[in-house]
């Protein structure tokens, strides 16, 4: 009798306790030590200390030609910084990525050319196939998902957050592939979040498909892709490019 009545007196308590928004737990029971988080270090304006520095104002190391993967990237370095060479064609990462943080820092140029589409022009494509667009957009009428900023020719940016020609552009791009089963069905799309100048441009966009000039986005199967910068033939300048595996 005694263990029943031991069990009752439980039950009665649990059935008080909860009648009181008040739970058997304690704090310690929801609070976990491991796996440990590994420290990033972070300090100024220097990558993070896990970061893949892509471009740090020395060489392109890390680059080569999109056209022939064998030859090295033609684009110029002075003074630390990096200068499309027009005519020579798209550089890419020699690694492939899949899901990333990308920081890149551009210009265009401070002497105005063209207009549109034809002033200061290039583009990050993310694993070679999604393009975010760069353009000179201070003063300069254009489609509004091809701006700065855009993910070309799908979707515009929330705001434009314009600098003069001549200033330097921050782009902090958090990006996850698209995904596919093993009978190549794409069973995920790809995501965007786009902080332009420190501003978020780009929430957790939906990809449609390929960066098409001509026609509708193009869903391709592929895995893990390069980095890729667009030669336009405009000279835009980047520097301080890093990237972080996610």
């Amino acid at each position: 009798m005694r263990t029943k009545s031991y069990f009752l007196t439980f039950i009665l308590t649990g059935l008080f306790l909860c009648s009181n928004g008040q739970t058997k737990y304690q704090p310690q029971d929801t609070e976990f030590y491991t796996p440990k988080i590994r420290t990033v270090s972070t300090s100024g304006n220097q990558a993070p200390s896990d970061a893949i520095v892509l471009f740090d104002g020395s060489d392109l190391s890390w680059w080569c030609s999109v056209i022939d993967s064998t030859k090295k990237a033609y684009w110029q370095i002075e003074n630390g910084i990096l200068q499309v060479k027009p005519g020579t064609g798209n550089i890419r990462t020699k690694e492939n990525f899949e899901d990333f943080q990308l920081y890149i820092e551009w210009k265009s140029p401070e002497v105005i050319k063209g207009e549109g589409q034809g002033r200061g022009n290039s583009g990050i494509f993310l694993q070679g196939h999604y393009e975010i667009q760069i353009l000179d957009n201070y003063n300069n009428p254009t489609y509004v998902n091809g701006q700065a900023g855009s993910l070309y020719k799908q979707q515009p940016p929330l705001v434009t957050a314009v600098k003069k020609p001549g200033e330097w552009h921050s782009y902090n791009i958090l990006y996850t592939a698209p995904r596919y089963n093993s009978d190549g069905i794409r069973i995920r799309k790809g995501s965007v979040t786009v902080i332009h100048n420190d501003v978020v441009v780009h929430y957790n966009t939906e990809i449609a498909g390929t960066t098409e000039y001509i026609g509708m986005p193009q869903v391709v199967v592929h895995g893990a892709g390069p980095i890729v910068l667009q030669d336009h033939g405009d000279l835009i300048q980047f520097r301080n490019i890093w990237l972080r595996k996610l």
